[in-house]
């Protein structure tokens, strides 16, 4: 059942973070294939989008929805996504190509929180594709944008979106009234939702009941004194946050030789241990485990740092640090390398 996406703009990322991926991308998930809307999918998403039951769910569908409409409408989310504002997603499946709905985000004003929308075609409800592409597109967002939190916005009557949402981690934030442009005149009740990132807040549990885990981490400096941070891809845990490069430490290995190994795979630079200065540590309570991660200061390398790893890396200034979101063990670390530097 269909969800809507509210029309706030998006002004500009953060210094440093990275716009929505190309024209290009594509999601997938076991049925479907996630990507941008183009121009030859006007004629099926006008067949699609021109039922009563879909647009008296959207507050920017009218309804008749004209085909002119149609192709206006996928021309400007084209714009949208090549400027970084907003993705629209064509939702297919994958076996057979068929344009099934859509499904998209919007980045709203300051670029830390993303609207979330979907909808499907009547004769593909029921089926689970809108929870299929709805889990995809968050995982998706929370890798590959810097937002910190999504939203959604739901017509109060429709339950089965509600519930979709529900089940997938979003929270109930309050009611509403919106116009619907099917229903001139009206302001009829939606139903707000959030899901905020997962960053693993501190475990309840006292850190004597949790496996403790080595981590070697370190702040390499530039010649302009700027510092390294690289991006979690998707699929890893916490996928989406900056942090320090480095890594766990393998049985009986100091944390100078974890790091020259570390360095040498996620980013293709050579480092001398001698290099390598001790700086602080990080002591952090997670879900499983306790993180205790010392973090040295590197200044000397040899080679230039790549993310081999499928990581993206960015060059901070000290005082923009902050700016990136970030693990809650990497977090302390800012304030002490800020004043340092």
């Amino acid at each position: 059942m269909p969800n809507t996406i509210m029309p706030d703009l998006f002004e500009s990322h953060p210094p440093g973070l990275p716009t929505p991926d190309a024209p290009t991308l594509r999601l997938q998930t076991t049925r479907l294939t996630l990507r941008p809307l183009l121009a030859a999918d006007t004629l099926a998403f006008h067949r699609l989008i021109n039922d009563w039951d879909i647009c008296r769910r959207l507050p920017d569908a009218p309804f008749p929805y004209a085909a002119d409409l149609a192709a206006a409408w996928i021309e400007a989310a084209a714009a949208d996504h090549l400027a970084g504002r907003a993705t629209q997603f064509a939702v297919l499946d994958t076996a057979t190509g068929t344009l099934l709905g859509c499904a998209g985000l919007r980045l709203a004003a300051g670029g830390t929180q993303a609207e979330l929308g979907y909808w499907l075609g009547r004769a593909h409800w029921g089926q689970g594709y809108g929870l299929e592409a709805a889990r995809r597109l968050i995982e998706w967002a929370f890798a590959a944008l810097p937002v910190a939190r999504l939203t959604a916005t739901v017509a109060a009557d429709n339950d089965i979106s509600a519930a979709l949402l529900r089940r997938i981690g979003f929270t109930r934030a309050g009611r509403g009234a919106q116009v619907f442009l099917c229903r001139p005149g009206q302001k009829l009740p939606v139903d707000f939702f959030t899901l905020p990132r997962d960053t693993q807040s501190p475990t309840q549990a006292t850190p004597a009941t949790l496996p403790v885990t080595l981590v070697a981490a370190v702040a390499l400096i530039d010649t302009e004194g700027h510092i390294l941070l690289a991006r979690r891809p998707e699929g890893k845990k916490m996928a989406g946050l900056w942090e320090f490069p480095g890594g766990k430490m393998e049985p009986g290995e100091t944390p100078e030789a974890a790091l020259v190994r570390e360095l040498a795979e996620e980013l293709g630079i050579e480092v001398n241990a001698a290099d390598l200065a001790p700086f602080v540590f990080a002591s952090h309570p997670y879900e499983k485990f306790h993180l205790l991660m010392p973090v040295f200061l590197c200044r000397r390398w040899r080679g230039t740092p790549a993310g081999r790893e499928g990581q993206a890396l960015a060059w901070v200034a000290p005082t923009r640090l902050i700016e990136y979101p970030m693990p809650p063990a990497d977090r302390p670390l800012i304030p002490m390398l800020r004043d340092f530097l």
